[in-house]
C-alpha cells in the first residue's frame, strides 16, 4: 500500500528530482513540477493526498497556488516550504489555510513525518461523512464511558474537546478507574486512530530495559544487545504512546523523554543521529502528580508539559449513580464471554451494589459481575445481594447499611403489591409521598 500520493512543486528542477527519489524510496507516490502554473493546470486535488510547494516561486507564489487548489478542494492539505526569512509570511499563509510549513533546509526524516501526518489527516477527512461524524464519534465516546453522573458527563466532553488537539496528556486517578481505557479512547477518537497505539507500564520494567524500549539503541551499545533496535517512539510513528505510572521513571529517563518530546526527535542509545518522531504521549499516574512533582519524583519540566491537558478518572465512590448501569453492562459482557445467560438484577440488588464503597473501582465491579454470571456468589443467598450485604457489614458506615436494607424491604414490598406505591405505603405504614421519595432516591422504579 502506498504511503500517500504527493504533489511536489519547486522552481529548482534538481531539488524536485532529489525529493522525488527519496520520497519514493520512503514509500510515497510522487509527481513533481518545477513550474507552478503548469502544476496548477495539471493537479487534480482528488488524485492527491498532499501538496508540498515552495513559497517563493516566479509567476505564481506558493500561497497563491495554495489558495487556488484549496478553492477546488478545501480539504486538500497544502504544506509550504520556506527559508528562514520567509517564516512570518508562511505563518500568515497558515492562518489562510496552509496545513503546515517546513523551514528550509529541512531534515528528510522530519519532512517524511510531516507528510505522514498530513496524509493521515487527508484520509480521515475523506472518511468523515461515513466514519467520523461528530454525532457517531460522540456515540462511541458515550458507549466507552457510560454513566449519568456529572463527573462522567464532563469527562466525555473533555475527550471530545481534546481528541484532535495536538497536545500531550496526563491522566490521574486511583488504580482500577480505567486510565488506560481512557487513553485508548482518546487515541481512537483522534486523527491518529489508524496509526499505532502502544502501552507501557513504567513501574513494571527495569531502568535498563526501559531505556532500550523507549529510546532504542545502536549495535553493541548495550551489553548483550546484539543488533540495533528501533525506539518505541519510532515504532508508534504518527500514533500514540501510553505510559502508565510515569512517575516510576528515573529522573534521567524523564529528562531524556522530555527532550525527545520537545525536539520531536529521538537519539538512540550509543548513537549520534536524531530520528524524527511524530508521537502523542498520554501518561498516567495513580498518585497525585502535583505532590510527586513537589517531592522530586516527577520532573518539573515533564510535569508542566503534561499538566496543561490533564484529565482525572473519578472513583466509583464519587459517582455511585453510575454503578447500576455499569454493573448491568458488565453482566452482559461476562454472559457473552462465558456463554451463560445474563442475570437480571432487581432494584434491591442494584441499590445494594450502589451502596458499596468499591475501593477497587471498575476492576472490582467487573469481578463481582463475573462471579455473579458464573454462580460464584455467597452460598446462603446467591447473587450480588449476598456479596453486597456481606461486604456492607464489614465496610459500610451505619447510614449506608440502613439505606441498603431499607431499599431491599421497599423493593420486596413493591413486588408483592404489583408495583403499586399506594398499597406499598399502606403496608409499610409510611406516607405515600415519603415512600415515593425513597423509591426515587434508591432507583427502585423500573421501566
Amino acid at each position: 500500500m502506498s504511503r500517500g500520493r504527493i504533489a511536489f512543486i519547486d522552481d529548482e528542477p534538481d531539488l524536485c528530482a532529489a525529493a522525488q527519489d527519496w520520497l519514493e524510496a520512503s514509500g510515497f507516490e510522487v509527481a513533481t513540477w518545477d513550474a507552478p502554473l503548469r502544476a496548477l493546470d495539471a493537479i487534480d486535488p482528488a488524485a492527491f493526498d498532499v501538496v508540498l510547494t515552495d513559497l517563493r516561486m516566479p509567476d505564481l507564489p506558493g500561497d497563491r497556488l495554495m489558495a487556488a487548489l484549496r478553492g477546488r478542494d478545501p480539504d486538500l492539505p497544502v504544506i509550504l516550504m520556506s527559508a528562514h526569512a520567509d517564516v512570518p509570511e508562511a505563518v500568515g499563509a497558515m492562518r489562510d489555510g496552509a496545513h503546515d510549513f517546513v523551514e528550509k533546509p529541512y531534515l528528510a526524516e522530519y519532512l517524511v513525518a510531516v507528510l505522514d501526518r498530513a496524509v493521515e489527516w487527508r484520509r480521515l477527512r475523506r472518511e468523515l461523512a461515513q466514519v467520523r461524524t461528530p454525532q457517531n464519534r460522540r456515540e462511541r465516546v458515550e458507549a466507552a464511558i457510560p454513566g449519568v453522573s456529572p463527573l462522567v458527563r464532563q469527562l466525555r466532553e473533555s475527550v471530545l474537546q481534546l481528541a484532535d488537539v495536538p497536545v500531550d496528556l496526563l491522566i490521574s486517578g486511583p488504580p482500577g478507574t480505567g486510565r488506560e481505557l481512557l487513553a485508548r479512547l482518546i487515541h481512537e477518537s483522534s486523527r491518529r486512530a489508524r496509526r499505532p497505539f502502544a502501552a507501557l507500564d513504567c513501574a513494571a520494567i527495569s531502568e535498563e530495559a526501559m531505556l532500550a524500549e523507549l529510546f532504542g539503541h545502536e549495535r553493541g551499545a548495550l551489553p548483550g544487545s546484539g543488533g540495533e533496535r528501533r525506539s518505541l517512539l519510532e515504532f508508534v510513528q504518527g500514533g500514540t504512546l501510553y505510559l502508565a505510572e510515569i512517575h516510576a521513571l528515573s529522573a534521567a529517563i524523564q529528562a531524556r523523554l522530555f527532550r525527545a518530546l520537545h525536539d520531536r526527535s529521538v537519539t538512540r542509545i550509543g548513537g549520534t543521529r536524531p530520528h524524527a518522531v511524530d508521537v502523542r504521549l498520554i501518561a498516567s499516574s495513580s498518585e497525585d502528580p502535583e505532590a510527586l512533582m513537589r517531592t522530586g519524583q516527577f520532573r518539573q519540566d515533564l510535569y508542566f508539559r503534561l499538566e496543561g491537558a490533564r484529565l482525572r478518572m473519578p472513583t466509583l465512590a464519587e459517582r455511585p449513580e453510575d454503578v447500576p448501569l455499569l454493573y448491568v453492562q458488565y453482566l452482559h459482557e461476562a454472559a457473552r464471554r462465558f456463554r451463560r445467560p445474563a442475570p437480571d438484577p432487581g432494584p434491591a440488588e442494584l441499590a445494594a451494589l450502589r451502596a458499596r464503597p468499591w475501593p477497587g473501582n471498575l476492576a472490582q465491579l467487573h469481578a463481582v459481575a463475573e462471579r455473579h454470571v458464573l454462580g460464584l456468589a455467597g452460598a446462603d443467598r446467591p447473587g450480588p445481594v449476598a456479596d453486597a450485604a456481606q461486604e456492607a457489614d464489614e465496610h459500610l458506615p451505619l447510614s449506608q447499611r440502613v439505606a441498603a436494607f431499607e431499599a431491599r424491604i421497599i423493593s420486596e414490598m413493591l413486588a408483592r403489591c404489583g408495583g403499586s406505591s399506594a398499597e406499598t405505603a399502606e403496608r409499610l405504614g409510611v406516607p405515600r409521598r415519603t415512600l415515593n421519595e425513597k423509591i426515587a432516591r434508591y432507583g427502585l422504579r423500573q421501566g
